[in-house]
């Protein structure tokens, strides 16, 4: 597929990795970037701004109101990124309830699903196009300290594969995309070298291109994916080895 002169929608897309899509979707040459925001003043914040190709859109995922309404706004949309996340910081046993790991199923998972469900009609009726889920290292391989983000997004990971299946044959491809650590504003708690949000854009679009299934975009989501195929009982076992020591036990959440 070609970026050039495609029109694109990019949920989340006014900071962090949706800011990276929409910078790199404009560089590329896309014709038009709907930028999903909750907050579309937000968008007149952006580094791209003001771009004549940019227009902002009011878009709570977990919304299906606001979902409809910008499938009806977008019609001339080929390509979706859903890049809008949650994540909560609460492991699934320290939360107080289950408020928090529900909003991230409702976002990370049913909220990219009920954008499939809107767009894929959108970008059929306009001869085809892609669609690209921005999913995590997290969703191949559990994290315990990410509580109810690491199982969000291996049920996104998974309902991409069952998209790719029923979408393919009505000239839609979907890819996954499996991202590592990046530098926002999600992931300032992480410690180690991360990679710029455009990177990930970057390598998002490579992947629509090209038509690939699933895509590691940065190194640390290579090296995840590395290791566990060297030995995935010692990288599961390290993943939980904080919650497995009895000074940890009783710190709930972090």
């Amino acid at each position: 597929m070609r970026i050039e002169g495609s029109v694109a929608i990019v949920t989340g897309g006014n900071r962090g990795i949706g800011e990276g899509f929409v910078e790199e979707l404009l560089e590329q040459g896309a014709c038009k970037v709907y930028v999903g925001a909750r907050n579309p003043a937000a968008v007149e914040e952006m580094a791209a701004w003001p771009d004549d190709r940019l227009v902002a859109v009011e878009l709570d995922v977990t919304k299906p109101d606001q979902v409809a309404a910008a499938a009806e706004q977008c019609q001339d949309v080929t390509i979706v990124v859903n890049n809008a996340g949650a994540f909560q910081m609460q492991t699934l046993m320290g939360a107080p309830d289950l408020s928090d790991a529900r909003q991230e199923m409702e976002t990370n998972y049913f909220g990219m699903l009920s954008m499939c469900r809107a767009f894929a009609p959108v970008i059929e009726k306009n001869g085809g196009g892609a669609i690209a889920n921005v999913l995590s290292a997290g969703g191949i391989v559990a994290v315990p300290g990410m509580g109810g983000y690491s199982p969000s997004k291996f049920a996104g990971r998974a309902a991409s594969t069952c998209l790719r299946a029923e979408l393919a044959p009505r000239g839609i491809h979907v890819a996954a995309l499996i991202v590592g650590s990046v530098d926002t504003r999600m992931a300032a708690h992480v410690d180690r070298e991360k990679s710029r949000p455009r990177d990930i854009g970057k390598a998002g679009l490579l992947a629509i291109k090209h038509g690939i299934d699933e895509h590691d975009t940065d190194p640390h989501a290579i090296e995840v994916r590395a290791f566990l195929g060297r030995d995935p009982h010692t990288l599961a076992r390290s993943m939980a080895a904080p919650f497995n020591r009895e000074d940890k036990a009783q710190e709930g959440p972090r």
